[in-house]
């Protein structure tokens, strides 16, 4: 599990019983629900937003987005690549991504647990535990330059 300092966002009240950024979901007044797909989907896009994310899931991921995306027509999922468990209060995050060759791979596992961290606190108020980052494979520029040899000529 990492070590991770949560804040309350700003607006965000704790409410008796209850205490840190998650105290806004549960008040006198009623509680909020927020469905996984939701936290999933702000984790994909603070994920994409940090320099040297090349791509999310693992090969069989990609390979069956790429797959969808052609049939289909519609952009691959920002999802793609994050599992995410909510409860109540609290939500944990698993990320597989694809680094770019030469990043340093712990400087930017800390920049995106800090930005999926920090979006998915302001943005739901739920208090995030952990973010797991799997680090699936390095992207190479030479790989998707170099074209497909024919196979009959």
């Amino acid at each position: 599990m990492a070590d991770i300092t949560t804040t309350t966002p700003p607006g965000a009240t704790s409410t008796s019983g209850t205490s840190g950024s998650a105290g806004g979901l549960v008040t006198e007044q009623g509680k909020t629900s927020i469905a996984d797909s939701v936290v999933a989907k702000i984790a994909g896009i603070a994920t994409r937003e940090i320099s040297g994310v090349h791509n999310m899931g693992s090969g069989a991921a990609r390979t069956m987005g790429a797959l969808k995306e052609k049939i289909s027509s519609s952009k691959s999922t920002v999802s793609q690549g994050v599992n995410v468990e909510v409860g109540e209060r609290q939500a944990a995050v698993d990320l597989d991504i694809v680094v770019e060759y030469g990043v340093p791979i712990v400087d930017l596992s800390k920049a995106v647990r800090d930005n999926v961290t920090q979006r998915i606190e302001r943005m739901t108020g739920l208090e995030v535990t952990e973010v797991n980052v799997y680090v699936d494979d390095i992207f190479l520029e030479e790989e998707e330059k170099a074209p497909a040899p024919e196979r009959v000529q």
